[in-house]
């Protein structure tokens, strides 16, 4: 006799397999159907499928829709990140003149505005952020200090003049804690020595980590968009995306994660930059609205909560606005991240399914909440205790559904 539970199980998996099925047949189609795949997305895309990356280039407007199209358009796209690696990645000293005329060479201390020199040490100061960022990426596994199975060749191959890790190699330096004593009068307490994360080491000629990689793309999305430049915790951003570009299990996808990723990176930060944008704080787009937005809906799924919070001036920039910026990237294993994010590129109002799922973080721990002071509930709300991502989602397409 077959047990209620033996029924239960079997019917997952028949509903799991018709899931993969019908994922299937629709990446098998000459024209994806982007809003068929939307609606199969939100609800999670199968790892069994290793779809998940040509999902995410449809998701992100990365590849069009008319599968005849991929071929040359990835080709064209590729081609144009090759160019630009050799454009950007700017190498004082290539272009002197030789007519022998020493006041006309590129030097250090050149004050031309066209110097080679000056742009290399302008660069330099934001790709020391983006170095120091890139090597504590998912320290909880070692992905991203493993070599690449791709290394870009134009770069390991040329005596590290070109790798972007060596512009900006950090030597050890002893510095002391201090404390203030008095008007202005400080006592050392402490000595210590700080170095670079050796996990994160770089490596030897012809190799490099996935770490590298990342830098790399962001030190080029930051040359690109010197209006916004690299924010720190963009490497939080593209983190996931190069993760899952780069474990494609098709070869021929693989081998291009870094150029796609770039470009898929890019279309999602023209969508999220302004959140980034300090100026724009307190705009509608702004980081700030959207924090309004998401107190709105914890005032309309749970009053209690909310006059909880106001109490105790439990203010949303304490907890959530890391949880806005980053896309939660921050407050979940990676595999949930994936699993939040099929869902996040897959709304229809880009992103306003974020402020359900946050709204729904905080109604799921009203027990703690409500029985906590300001100093547990912070520290909850800050280290968001372990759970099934999918409770998580479940309660935040319960909140979206409702209308007040």
């Amino acid at each position: 006799m077959v047990s209620n539970s033996q029924t239960a199980d079997r019917c997952q998996v028949m509903a799991y397999k018709a899931r993969l099925k019908e994922f299937e047949d629709l990446v098998d189609q000459d024209v994806i159907d982007l809003r068929r795949l939307k609606r199969l997305s939100f609800n999670g895309i199968p790892d069994d499928l290793g779809k998940r990356a040509l999902c995410w280039k449809l998701l992100l407007n990365y590849l069009p829709s008319e599968k005849e199209k991929w071929v040359p358009f990835l080709r064209k796209k590729r081609e144009l990140y090759r160019s630009l690696i050799d454009e950007l990645v700017v190498m004082p000293g290539s272009k002197e003149s030789n007519d022998g005329d020493c006041t006309s060479l590129d030097h250090p201390l050149s004050i031309n505005p066209d110097s080679q020199w000056q742009t290399y040490f302008k660069d330099n100061e934001v790709l020391l952020q983006i170095d120091k960022d890139v090597r504590r990426l998912c320290p909880d596994i070692s992905f991203f200090q493993q070599p690449t199975e791709y290394p870009c060749r134009q770069i390991v191959n040329s005596l590290d003049i070109k790798r972007l890790h060596t512009r900006v190699q950090r030597s050890v330096l002893k510095c002391a804690n201090v404390e203030r004593k008095g008007l202005g009068i400080t006592k050392q307490i402490a000595l210590t020595m700080k170095k670079a994360n050796e996990d994160y080491a770089p490596m030897a000629e012809g190799q490099e980590a996935h770490w590298e990689v990342v830098e790399r793309i962001l030190f080029l999305y930051a040359k690109l968009n010197p209006g916004q430049s690299y924010v720190q915790g963009m490497n939080e951003i593209i983190g996931p995306i190069y993760y899952t570009f780069a474990c494609d299990p098709d070869l021929q996808y693989r081998e291009y994660a870094e150029a796609d990723c770039f470009f898929c990176f890019t279309n999602l930060m023209s969508e999220i930059r302004d959140i980034f944008i300090k100026s724009l704080d307190e705009a509608e787009c702004g980081i700030n609205n959207m924090m309004s937005k998401l107190m709105v809906q914890l005032k309309n799924n749970d009053l209690d909560v909310w006059l909880l919070f106001q109490q105790q001036e439990l203010k949303p920039q304490y907890y959530s606005f890391r949880w806005i910026t980053l896309l939660l990237s921050q407050e979940f294993p990676l595999p949930d991240v994936l699993r939040i994010w099929d869902s996040l590129f897959s709304d229809e109002n880009r992103f306003e399914f974020l402020i359900y799922i946050c709204c729904a973080m905080i109604v799921i721990l009203r027990k703690q909440l409500v029985d906590g002071d300001f100093p547990s509930n912070l520290k909850l709300l800050q280290n968001f205790p372990p759970m099934d991502v999918q409770i998580i989602l479940s309660k935040a397409v319960e909140l979206a559904n409702r209308t007040f």
